[in-house]
């Protein structure tokens, strides 16, 4: 994108695009990395996932607290034990919908 803008004139001469964080947050999402790099690339504001789209994304089952605590999904606390928050990586944050087994999430302003 900041080429085309580049390219169109649209960007002052010697501006250049801001360095990204992505590649340092995709390295802390570890074996996360793949619903990460799928939230962080949607330019949705609003994305919802079934459990299972989740699951194919993490390329194993979601923990057994994940489909029965709405609670799990919130931002985890420094130093709590806890499976999956790629999405607080790529700038979202997550809503179950425990009985439609969704999960949405938005991005943070």
């Amino acid at each position: 994108m900041w080429q085309w803008l580049t390219r169109r004139k649209m960007l002052p001469r010697g501006e250049s695009a801001p360095a990204s964080t992505a590649p340092e947050r995709r390295c802390q999402a570890g074996a996360d990395e793949l619903l990460f790099d799928y939230l962080e690339d949607r330019y949705a504001q609003t994305v919802v996932l079934t459990f299972q789209q989740i699951e194919d994304l993490l390329g194993s089952g979601l923990p057994e607290p994940a489909r029965l605590d709405g609670g799990w999904w919130l931002e985890p606390v420094n130093g709590t034990p806890g499976g999956t928050r790629a999405w607080t990586l790529a700038g979202r944050t997550a809503r179950p919908n425990l009985q439609a087994q969704t999960v949405t999430f938005e991005r943070v302003s």
